[in-house]
């Protein structure tokens, strides 16, 4: 009987994921996470790049903890366009760097939330320019997000041994720390999922929970398509033969369309649990 409810809330969620053509929308998303990334690169090159230079620490971690989630050929695509944006950086740079990828990335979020409208059975009531303004703050809030969990994955040895130090702590909290560096940066990530899932949509105060089965589906998916596209790459990757140069920008706009997809479907879990939730207390 269990088995069969778990089969019906399946095959509702694939109707539903089917009826809001997620695929579709995944895929306008990874144009719009396109045209962020590179305003957003050349941002942080400036900003960073004293210290982000060829060869520099924090430019070898960073790359290597992307290449931990992101294909090898879109890593080499970022790491060549890295290169050649810093080669000219400066301050006019950085601002108009700052203005285009805020502009990008909150046209991305406004597509999200477009999305999730139709997935939550939400009607746009909002006027545009709160609808704009709202996916700016998202954006903003998410940007300090994934910079935190950065700063934990990146430095999160040397935060640790500076609180040992300042705070007298032994070698155990060190060890414990670094243990727990990689579950912290796991709840940056469930917290910007749950972000974009409470504020994108347009859903009422008493509409919104913190802890959603979405965002745990969400990240979990993101996660897994990420690592499994990066195994079928590693033994058939066969797109710099028939693409060219070309190769690495499919991958990465491949990359980014099941980013998008994860984010959409987690959305469609968490309207199907809220669905299944007032239906039981119906039959009460």
């Amino acid at each position: 009987m269990q088995n069969s409810n778990w089969q019906q809330r399946a095959k509702r969620l694939w109707t539903r994921i089917n009826d809001d053509e997620i695929f579709g929308r995944a895929a306008q998303l990874s144009y719009y996470f396109l045209l962020a990334l590179f305003p957003l690169l050349l941002f942080l090159v400036t900003l960073l790049g004293y210290f982000a230079q060829a060869g520099s620490e924090f430019r070898i971690k960073l790359l290597s903890y992307l290449a931990a989630v992101m294909p090898s050929a879109a890593v080499k695509l970022v790491r060549t366009t890295l290169d050649e944006i810093s080669l000219a950086r400066g301050g006019g740079k950085l601002s108009i760097g700052l203005l285009a990828a805020l502009w990008a990335a909150s046209n991305g979020m406004g597509a999200i939330s477009q999305t999730l409208n139709i997935t939550y059975d939400a009607k746009e009531t909002r006027p545009w320019w709160k609808v704009r303004l709202v996916s700016v703050l998202l954006t903003i809030a998410l940007a300090f997000l994934i910079i935190g969990a950065l700063a934990i994955i990146l430095y999160g040895g040397t935060i640790g041994d500076a609180i040992a130090g300042r705070y007298g702590l032994s070698g155990l909290f060190r060890i414990t720390w670094r243990i727990l560096q990689w579950p912290i940066a796991l709840v940056f990530a469930f917290a910007t999922f749950n972000l974009i899932y409470n504020f994108a949509p347009n859903l009422r105060p008493n509409e919104r929970r913190w802890l959603t089965p979405g965002a745990i589906v969400g990240v979990a998916l993101w996660l897994l398509v990420s690592f499994g596209f990066r195994v079928y790459l590693h033994y058939f990757n066969s797109y710099s033969m028939t693409y060219g140069s070309l190769g690495a920008l499919i991958v990465l706009m491949l990359w980014f369309y099941f980013t998008g997809a994860a984010i959409l479907i987690g959305g469609e879990v968490n309207c199907e649990a809220v669905q299944r939730y007032k239906a039981d207390l119906g039959s009460e």
